[in-house]
């Protein structure tokens, strides 16, 4: 997403009014009396509030336009369901409408597709879940669920894992007001212990005792991820050469490393 945009959708956000408190809820009096005109100026001055909420998926790869298109939708269901007679902002009602309407919007266009029929089945487990909850007055457990389905455990785990929106490794987790964790933070990264750390330096070391042809088939091939063909074209010589030279430099480099 590209970020400190001044102009989405036609919009220049840099001019976006907001209202008070007590112009909110005029306008809301006034939308309630069927005055139209009140909701599309709610909307003008809620739309820093969708700018805020797309924010939080500034890591998905998404265009900023299209998302805060989505945003809008989410405002205006916001706008048109919101209840003055609660004792509760706009802005608290309105976030979880925003960001539940991009998060839809990004499931359902999400390159890997989830068919139907385990949508059905995710989706059903969710309201099982929440009902067992109420009755047992404590989370349940995958085998109570299927159970009370009548649908095999596997299927369920497979079917709750399958609508589950992908998390950022930069996604905050914490923040105290300092530096903020990341999820990547608490991810252990197998390729950063200190004996492959020292592989690494081994091979980059037995990669200096090459000649400067075979340091550039072997660069081809598993740097460039090039094929013996492609590499032979390039070069110059037969594919049955590089072949032959590849293994050598590869046997060379090993008897390098173990010593």
């Amino acid at each position: 997403m590209k970020r400190n945009k001044v102009e989405i959708c036609g919009v220049n956000t840099a001019q976006l009014p907001v209202l008070t408190n007590a112009v909110m809820r005029e306008l809301f009096v006034q939308l309630q009396d069927g005055q139209l005109h009140a909701r599309e100026k709610l909307v003008n001055g809620n739309l820093r509030l969708v700018l805020s909420v797309i924010q939080r998926f500034n890591n998905r790869g998404e265009y900023v336009d299209d998302l805060f298109q989505v945003g809008c939708i989410g405002l205006m269901k916001a706008i048109d369901n919101f209840d003055l007679s609660q004792n509760v902002k706009f802005s608290t009602y309105a976030v979880p409408m925003i960001v539940g309407e991009i998060r839809r919007y990004l499931r359902d266009n999400n390159p890997i597709r989830v068919s139907r029929s385990l949508r059905d089945i995710a989706y059903k487990a969710l309201q099982v879940r929440d009902s067992l909850t109420n009755e047992k007055l404590r989370e349940p457990s995958i085998l109570e669920i299927s159970q009370a389905m009548d649908v095999p455990k596997e299927d369920v785990v497979f079917a709750l894992d399958a609508i589950q929106d992908p998390v950022s490794l930069f996604e905050p987790i914490y923040h105290d007001g300092g530096d903020p964790i990341y999820v990547m933070d608490q991810l252990s990264d197998e390729r950063n212990q200190d004996n492959l750390w020292v592989e690494e330096i081994s091979i980059r070391e037995a990669l200096q005792k090459l000649n400067d042809r075979e340091k550039r088939i072997l660069s081809m091939r598993f740097f460039e991820g090039k094929t013996q063909m492609e590499v032979a074209e390039e070069i110059g010589i037969s594919q049955a050469q590089v072949s032959r030279l590849e293994k050598a430099a590869i046997h060379h480099m090993h008897k390098f490393i173990k010593t």
